[in-house]
């Protein structure tokens, strides 16, 4: 059962973010049309829960507010082979390119106690990948070997690779992009950007909402629980972002002009408040985040959030709970499951305002 509103619960013990998930909530697929999802509406003033569908989400976003959104593309980063020609089997997840001609690269290994510098993994007769030395966070740094580009392995014989909790699919691989992907990088999608079609998008800055766009690169630590008991000694995975002048201009201005900047997406929430310059100032360029939100942070960008249903004990959910407060998190939560919202990547959605 998901805790209930108790206000003495240990918000630093990982068991305050547990909760039990009927596996047919786990959805294995998007609802078509994307904007067709349900939409929980989460009031953090009154605590007020509502029941909408996403495309009624103009009804609570006003002229003048800037909805932020991570532009990042997935890419086909995942490859399957074997140790050596005639080995067991290997996979190698490329998370983070080492060089700019993306022949090396910090990865994923498995079996990791099986892989070590030296190894190769073969994919087919003219691929493989070559592990070269370990890095922290049980990364390995790796190289590409193949008939052509780099790139273009990647691109030909690389995997989409996809949350452990959903099993592959023709529709879940046709949806598993935002519309408005178009930075190459992540390893898995933003997926609160799911919901919106372009005619969504259309209608949202015809009506005088401000659509700005950072890029983050999702790691796979996004799909990884906190096995610390005490989550304060939980290291978060680096992920590298981007901030134009132009999307930094834009919020600093609205911030200045008393707006609301609306995150869509917990990859939105941590790249703007890595870059954030004291209260209310983001800066532009390029970064690095490990910054790990939990009950107790105090925001200084964001007004407002769009995300999905999140895995027990993950860092997105302690993210929610840091925003909206953790009993009515666990409120929105224990709703969600008597309402039979579907729940995570694929999944329906809610608005934190």
């Amino acid at each position: 059962m998901l805790r209930g509103d108790i206000t003495t619960v240990d918000l630093y013990d990982i068991s305050a973010y547990d909760y039990e998930l009927p596996e047919e909530l786990i959805a294995q697929y998007p609802v078509e049309p994307r904007d067709c999802s349900r939409l929980m509406v989460v009031d953090r003033a009154t605590g007020k829960l509502e029941h909408r569908i996403f495309y009624e989400i103009l009804d609570y976003l006003k002229r003048g507010d800037v909805l932020v959104l991570n532009d990042t593309k997935v890419i086909p980063a995942r490859f399957l082979g074997r140790k050596g020609q005639n080995g067991g089997k290997a996979e190698v997840l490329l998370v983070k390119p080492l060089d700019d001609s993306f022949s090396y690269w910090e990865a994923l290994v498995r079996p990791g106690k099986r892989l070590n510098a030296g190894d190769e993994v073969v994919i087919d007769s003219e691929t493989s990948i070559l592990i070269l030395d370990r890095l922290d966070q049980g990364m390995r740094k790796v190289q590409i070997i193949g008939n052509g580009s780099p790139y273009d392995v990647i691109a030909k014989k690389g995997k989409v690779p996809f949350p452990p909790y959903v099993s592959e699919n023709d529709k879940a691989l046709r949806n598993y992009q935002t519309v408005y992907a178009r930075v190459d990088g992540s390893v898995a999608a933003p997926t609160a950007g799911f919901h919106f079609t372009e005619a969504l998008l259309e209608r949202l800055a015809s009506t005088g909402i401000k659509l700005v766009y950072i890029t983050l690169h999702v790691g796979p630590g996004t799909f990884r629980p906190v096995k610390a008991k005490n989550i304060k000694e939980h290291e978060m995975h680096r992920e590298d972002y981007h901030i134009s002048p132009e999307a930094a201009g834009a919020i600093n201005g609205a911030k200045g002009e008393g707006r609301r900047i609306i995150a869509v997406g917990t990859t939105v929430v941590r790249c703007l408040e890595s870059a954030a310059k004291g209260k209310d100032v983001v800066s532009s360029g390029r970064g690095s985040t490990e910054l790990f939100i939990y009950p107790g942070y105090e925001f200084k960008v964001i007004d407002g959030l769009i995300t999905n249903f999140h895995l027990p004990k993950s860092t997105l959910l302690m993210l929610v709970s840091a925003l909206a407060g953790y009993d009515l998190t666990m409120k929105a939560y224990r709703e969600a499951v008597k309402e039979r919202y579907r729940f995570y990547s694929f999944g329906d959605a809610m608005l934190i305002i």
